[in-house]
């Protein structure tokens, strides 16, 4: 099952109450020590390296940003911590428990929201949230299904069958699944794909409320400015290995430039020759952007060139590095 659950009915005990802050005195909530994996050939396909002595740490009580494009690694990992794939060697400890030497209280720490949509269409989600607490052995006098099911915007729909859900619902049922045994770390794999803005908005409401009172919340997501916007610690994975992991603000200070756009009073037909040298781009909307570097270029100097082009502003604004910027500088072309 998806959401770190064995194939054993039997699991262990809900983990004790986490701490309300991180405590970088203990373990962390996430650990992976020269993590391999190596997929044997097969098919005539030859072995796959998806992760190359991976070494990671993820604080307790933090928001951590896993990033990577397509096949980087970052779905293995989290395979490997849901006790789905077999690594080849290393070793990886969740909420201090080594996942060989205590699996069962290694997955019990841990809900695991997947990016595919694996629901049984025969249940309903009260049902489904039901056996899922079952099988992490929480109590019923201490369930919380229905509360779960509210925070998620899903109450209305607690008795109707999950076929009938739509891809977003069947989305949140499976983030409100990794949350029946209160677990202290939460692996979100994609969560937001697929769902509207205005539930994606109710999502991370709940999710930073979690947060607030002291869940470890792990994200993995193509909406890079949702990861910037959210994430206190970014890791970003190419290629099986990390390529970067640092607070968010630092990771954006490794790119020290901005963006200076310009909104013509007259419509541009193409940049001219004068500004080109500056790498200046026209977008679609018909604004003018350019690259400067503040330690280098004055904007008086670049406004004084933009003048000199012959064009009129009709509107100026800047923009600062985005994680987009140095996601695509840490991952392309290797």
């Amino acid at each position: 099952m998806a959401q770190g659950i064995t194939d054993d009915a039997e699991v262990a005990e809900v983990p004790a109450p986490r701490e309300p802050a991180p405590n970088r005195s203990q373990p962390a909530a996430i650990e992976a020590t020269n993590l391999r994996k190596v997929y044997k050939a097969a098919n005539g396909q030859p072995a796959k390296e998806a992760l190359k002595s991976l070494n990671l740490s993820i604080p307790r009580g933090s928001f951590f940003g896993l990033l990577g494009p397509n096949g980087a690694g970052k779905s293995t990992f989290i395979n490997i911590l849901a006790g789905l794939v077999m690594k080849t060697s290393g070793s990886a400890t969740i909420w201090g428990f080594d996942t060989d030497v205590n699996p069962r209280q290694a997955r019990a720490s841990i809900g695991i929201v997947p990016q595919e949509l694996n629901i049984d269409p025969f249940f309903t989600p009260y049902e489904a949230m039901e056996l899922q607490a079952g099988l992490y052995g929480v109590p019923k006098s201490e369930r919380r299904t229905m509360e779960i099911l509210q925070a998620m915007g899903l109450d209305d729909k607690a008795d109707a069958y999950a076929r009938t859900l739509s891809g977003g619902m069947r989305r949140r049922l499976l983030v409100a699944k990794a949350m029946v045994h209160n677990p202290p770390i939460l692996v979100l794999d994609e969560p937001t794909a697929g769902v509207d803005i205005e539930l994606r908005r109710q999502l991370w409401e709940h999710i930073e409320e979690l947060h607030a009172r002291g869940t470890t919340v792990v994200l993995t997501t193509h909406y890079l400015e949702e990861a910037q916007a959210l994430c206190d610690q970014i890791a970003i994975i190419n290629h099986g290995e990390v390529v970067a992991c640092e607070s968010t603000p630092d990771l954006l200070a490794r790119i020290d430039e901005k963006r200076v756009v310009i909104r013509p009073a007259s419509p541009l037909s193409a940049v001219p020759a004068s500004l080109s040298s500056r790498g200046a781009l026209l977008r679609e909307n018909g604004e003018l952007a350019l690259v400067y570097n503040p330690d280098v270029d004055s904007m008086s100097a670049l406004l004084a060139d933009i003048t000199a082009a012959g064009i009129e502003i009709a509107d100026l604004t800047t923009e600062e590095a985005a994680l987009e910027d140095v996601f695509l500088q840490l991952t392309s072309g290797k």
